[in-house]
């Protein structure tokens, strides 16, 4: 009884020590982030508001234009009527250009009338309070041939916001409750347990005490022989804390080429890195002047090329340049980069016939447009298919020669090798294995097109870390996952597991090294950082450029840079230049686009047809907009060094990536890490990954070819002040979220998930052991 009631008192003791200042800290924390909470919830529906409203006016702008052209009331209110089928929308009215309101629909409040426009570049306030309640108002401009003829207003009801953040609120509250309960019996329950023998003797071993803590009795030796085989685990996993809050809890822009090699060395066994992709970094081609070395305009290679300089190791790639044969050693091998090298290229050797079924047939007639929604229908072939599996088996056959350990970073590039890391896996159970898939991942009904589906999951669930550039993409894998393989899938943890074995799938946004100054950083070494300090000024490049293209200075000058792809949007991006000139005839002679486009798979048909379509559409524009020698399009399908490349983008005013569908898209980034001038303008389609971080470009839909037409009439004209804020707000997340911490996270995520299963593999094997013992 004595016991009993001593217990009970050291219980509430705790409770007052701890449990109460507990509830009353959680108490005001909630009480002030409710507020917080109820501020964003208003902001992010607002936005969302905005977002509907763009879209709703957009729709119905065609229709509208043609109605108020024609004096067609009925049409317009039966236009009206039907937007209102929105259960949002609160009402709609049109305003004339002269402030009149011509239009409106019955709920459409009088009090709002049509608002006075205002200064060009000041919106007008979106949030508006009537009698009726709070109010979302957006207004869009109608304009036909270059005169203004009224004003669309939308206005949506905002009373559901209220509704939902009093629930929200409500769920806030409950959390916070249920989080001081929680935390409150976890406390109780460990205080508990450290009353035992067991968690005393873990305490000593690990603060490396000698003796026995004072009011316990010593543990016994078979206790200390279950125990001490997990220090070294528990040690292990407390410095993965501490690194993992160490390097999250660095600024981004941190991330180096040192900071990488120094992750690699501290938390991966081993510093061997092994890259498998099917593009080499470096083709050494035969020339008239000899064996001259190009760099593929590839944004695989832009991106992981400075990883491997900076964390050494072997790239295994297909080598198919005219000299490099000529150029490796008797294992295939060959230093890069020429100047300075700090890796090794393993290349391998396909005939032509093994190209032809593996490259182009499987992989760029078949998943390519598959996972590219660019209504290019795909092609699969059971002679493709089988050039796949033996052609995958032969790049995982040299990983496993490449690896000097059996426990290598494995980090296998994109579609075309899709069965590889399942293959690596077998040979390589012990091996880390990253695959980065630089497409898009299609929903769950498309990728049922494919025959071989669940061979291609299977092969890919042999990755230890797979990743994408989006969530969505991770969202559309582990769906298709779920529908044709019997797995265990963790939504919320977003993890797979299959055959005994966890893949862990995430969203790693791909970008590019940042290129520094000499001297900006004296910790961020030369390894494939890029500078700056080589290319001309933007003043010199924008002269010069201009000059080797026979444009006049002052000539505006918008540039695309893309692979010669049906992805790409090529033709549509020649449209909105066509459309852009037609509606602006001043623009006619003083502006051009210079069309970068690399040759691409010109062995497939569907690349042939796109270049004679670019071609043709280019002369026809260039017929009949060209003016006193000035072209509106200058075509220039040729292959460009990145040097070159950079100096196209610091000598243009606007950058066009108009991509139908795109994971990534490095030309939006790397245009804005060229402009250290803080000018320029990037229009960027919606359908790139890019688009869900550079939100100050101008976003565009390359479908609607008006819309692109006037964004890019838009940048062509926008103050440089704008153009200013808007490109060092994208400089700024470019330069912190580069390419190191791109391959840095990935390289943390797989190191944390391979040593927390070998630390429970090994407390799960002790802890059975101890059981049995026990039961003994």
């Amino acid at each position: 009884m004595t016991l009993l009631i001593t217990e009970s008192r050291r219980l509430l003791r705790l409770s007052l020590r701890f449990i109460l200042p507990l509830a009353v800290a959680i108490a005001l924390f909630a009480y002030a982030v409710v507020p917080l909470v109820d501020n964003l919830t208003l902001r992010w529906f607002v936005k969302d508001l905005d977002i509907r409203s763009q879209s709703l006016a957009s729709a119905m702008q065609d229709p509208l234009l043609d109605y108020v052209r024609n004096g067609s009331r009925d049409k317009v209110l039966q236009l009206f009527d039907r937007a209102m089928r929105d259960e949002r929308l609160y009402a709609v009215g049109f305003c004339d250009s002269f402030g009149r309101l011509l239009y409106r629909t019955v709920t459409y409040p009088m009090a709002l009338g049509c608002r006075e426009p205002v200064a060009v570049g000041v919106a007008l306030p979106s949030l508006v309070t009537l009698p009726q309640g709070a109010l979302h108002v957006a207004e869009s401009g109608l304009d036909a041939d270059g005169r203004s003829l009224g004003r669309l207003i939308l206005v949506h009801d905002m009373r559901f916001i209220a509704r939902r953040s009093t629930e929200t609120r409500k769920y806030i509250i409950g959390l916070f409750a249920l989080l001081g309960i929680v935390i409150s019996l976890i406390t109780v329950i460990v205080a508990q347990l450290s009353w035992h023998g067991w968690i005393n003797a873990v305490k000593g071993m690990l603060r490396r005490e000698q003796g026995v803590p004072d009011g316990t009795s010593p543990p016994s030796e078979s206790s200390q022989a279950d125990i001490e085989p997990l220090v070294g685990d528990l040690h292990a996993m407390l410095r993965e804390l501490n690194m993992e809050r160490r390097v999250m809890g660095d600024s981004p822009q941190l991330w180096t080429p040192a900071k990488l090699r120094a992750l690699l060395h501290d938390e991966l066994a081993g510093d061997e890195v092994l890259v498998v992709s099917n593009r080499e970094p470096y083709l050494h081609v035969r020339t008239a002047d000899g064996i001259a070395v190009h760099r593929p305009a590839s944004g695989l290679v832009t991106a992981v090329e400075p990883v491997m300089r900076a964390c050494s190791g072997t790239w295994i790639a297909h080598g198919s340049g005219s000299a490099d044969r000529d150029t490796v050693d008797r294992q295939d091998r060959v230093a890069v980069p020429p100047d300075d090298p700090s890796y090794t290229l393993r290349r391998l050797w396909l005939t032509e016939e093994e190209e032809a079924g593996y490259y182009y047939g499987f992989a760029n007639e078949g998943l390519w447009p598959l996972c590219h929604i660019a209504h290019v229908r795909p092609v699969f072939r059971t002679a493709d298919w089988d050039h796949y599996k033996r052609i995958n088996r032969r790049f995982a056959d040299a990983v496993v020669a490449e690896a000097r350990t059996d426990d290598p970073v494995v980090m296998i590039q994109d579609y075309h090798f899709a069965l590889v890391p399942r293959m690596v896996r077998e040979a390589l159970p012990k091996a880390t294995i990253i695959t980065f898939w630089h497409i898009p991942w299609p929903n769950p009904e498309s990728f049922g097109i494919c025959p071989w589906r669940e061979e291609i999951l299977e092969g890919l669930l042999g990755s230890t870390i797979l990743g994408f550039h989006t969530p969505f993409h991770c969202k559309n894998f582990l769906e298709t996952v779920d529908r044709n393989l019997e797995t265990r899938i963790e939504y919320e943890a977003s993890t797979i597991s299959y055959g005994g074995e966890l893949t862990q799938v995430e969203s790693y946004p791909i970008s590019i090294a940042w290129p520094e100054k000499a001297g900006a950083d004296e910790h961020a070494g030369k390894a494939g950082a890029g500078s700056l300090d080589d290319t001309s000024s933007v003043a010199a490049c924008r002269r010069d450029i201009r000059q080797e293209c026979g444009l006049a200075p002052q000539q505006m000058m918008a540039i695309g840079v893309d692979r010669l792809d049906y992805t790409k949007g090529i033709i549509e991006r020649l449209e909105a230049v066509e459309r852009m000139l037609e509606l602006h005839p001043d623009m006619i002679g003083r502006f051009t686009l210079v069309q970068i486009a690399a040759p691409s798979r010109s062995s497939l048909e569907e690349y042939r047809l796109l270049e004679t379509r670019v071609r043709g559409l280019t002369d026809r524009i260039n017929s009949r907009f060209a003016s006193d020698g000035n072209l509106p399009v200058l075509l220039k399908i040729e292959q460009h060094g990145a040097k070159e490349v950079e100096r196209y983008y610091r000598a243009a005013d606007v950058c066009v990536v108009t991509s139908l569908h795109d994971g990534m898209n490095l030309v939006a980034k790397e245009f804005v890490a060229a402009r250290d001038d803080e000018l320029g303008v990037l229009i960027l389609s919606q359908f790139t990954g890019a688009a869900r971080e550079l939100h100050e470009a101008l976003i565009v839909n390359p479908y609607h070819v008006e819309q692109s037409a006037s964004a890019l009439y838009r940048a062509l004209t926008m103050p440089q002040p704008e153009q200013r804020v808007r490109m060092r707000s994208m400089r700024a997340l470019v330069r912190d979220n580069n390419v190191f911490r791109w391959a840095g996270h990935m390289l943390l995520d797989a190191a944390r998930l391979r040593r927390r299963q070998r630390v429970m593999t090994k407390i799960h094997s002790h802890s059975r052991r101890y059981q049995r013992r026990n039961a003994a």
